[in-house]
């Protein structure tokens, strides 16, 4: 990641456009704005290819970093609002998988709250 976004800001630098920004997307147009999703998978498919990882949908990649917020610990509402969905039940619906490490945590801090 941190060679392509390298290799982004050089290229949209030279088109006039800073992607220093804290809200910087990780894919864009030459404009520096959204893409379509079509374009997303033909770019990540030469990476994954390259460094020999499975490769990976966008909304894989959207899946993935949701779970990954579960498992650290991050609020259903702090997902909602990164997601950017506006029912909580969406997010719920879609993302609330809660992996079996997660499950045996949970209990081991219900039962350290109750002094087991």
């Amino acid at each position: 990641m941190k060679e392509w976004k390298s290799k982004q800001a050089k290229e949209i630098l030279s088109l006039g456009y800073n992607t220093m920004g804290k809200n910087q997307l990780v894919f864009t147009n030459l404009k520096n704005k959204f893409i379509n999703p079509q374009k997303i998978g033909q770019k990540i498919r030469p990476i994954c290819k390259k460094i020999d990882l499975k490769e990976i949908t966008p909304h894989g990649f959207r899946h993935t970093h949701c779970s990954l917020l579960f498992e650290a610990g991050v609020s259903i509402k702090e997902v909602q609002d990164r997601l950017g969905h506006s029912d909580i039940k969406t997010t719920m619906n879609k993302y609330a998988h809660v992996t079996d490490q997660r499950k045996e945590e949970t209990a081991l801090k219900f039962a350290n709250y109750l002094n087991i």
